[in-house]
């Protein structure tokens, strides 16, 4: 397993995807939170709501475009025969891979936290960034992060078509993110269904960890969502051999 995560990761910057998705990730984020409109300096306040409520929507796009050549380009060149006859399960390889986009993700992640240095450091009038909320936005981050990886892992064992695999990709985490949100608010939705097809949806599980209260059956929702598209994932992946 570890074997394909070092190759996987390896492959992300040897190349320009791996350089490129990180690098348009930082600078859409860092010009929305410091020069757009809308931004702490015009706001005056020491918040990255701004930050916590666009990046989602980002990951939408930037994880599928870096998980789409994971499974895709090796099923297309025929190189995953190879892999498959090595001493690997189904379940290393695919974990391998998870791993590897997890890990660049989270690097991807990681000089954000520098916007919250620096907007603290804003804070003229003494009332503090809320450090609480923040750190809880983040972890949802993370959880909303992994379950995109299993997302674009699972688009491209779907189709050995990158750009396909991509499209995919993308529409299965808008999907997961914010369709069930709208879908609740339909008018001939309404009470307990409404809520019940709402918490279907990643988005009502982030904002309620993005508040800084760390409920168990919000973990429970991402860990399980997340473990059960890899095994998803594993299912279509075994079922190449048939």
């Amino acid at each position: 397993m570890w074997s394909i995560y070092k190759k996987d990761l390896s492959q992300f910057f040897s190349s320009l995807t791996g350089y490129v998705a990180v690098s348009i990730f930082l600078l859409v984020l860092g010009l929305n939170v410091f020069v757009f409109e809308g931004n702490v300096f015009e706001t005056g306040y020491a918040t990255l709501d701004i930050f916590f409520t666009l990046t989602p929507w980002i990951l939408i796009l930037i994880i599928p475009a870096i998980t789409m050549r994971s499974f895709a380009e090796e099923l297309h060149s025929g190189t995953y025969e190879m892999l498959a006859t090595k001493p690997l399960s189904e379940t290393q390889i695919l974990l391998g891979k998870f791993f590897a986009a997890s890990t660049l993700f989270v690097i991807a992640l990681a000089p954000t936290l520098l916007y919250f240095v620096a907007i603290s450091s804003l804070d003229i009038e003494g009332a503090g960034i809320d450090t609480g909320a923040t750190w809880g936005s983040y972890i949802g981050l993370l959880l909303i992060g992994f379950v995109f990886c299993s997302i674009g892992i699972l688009s491209s064992i779907l189709s050995s078509n990158q750009i396909v695999a991509f499209l995919l990709g993308v529409f299965l985490c808008y999907l997961t993110f914010d369709a069930f949100l709208r879908i609740s608010s339909l008018s001939f939705f309404s009470g307990q269904m409404s809520y019940i097809i709402m918490s279907l949806g990643a988005s009502s599980h982030y904002d309620a960890i993005s508040r800084g209260v760390i409920d168990t059956s919000d973990l429970f929702y991402f860990f399980g969502l997340t473990i059960f598209i890899l095994m998803l994932s594993r299912f279509y992946l075994e079922s190449k051999k048939w």
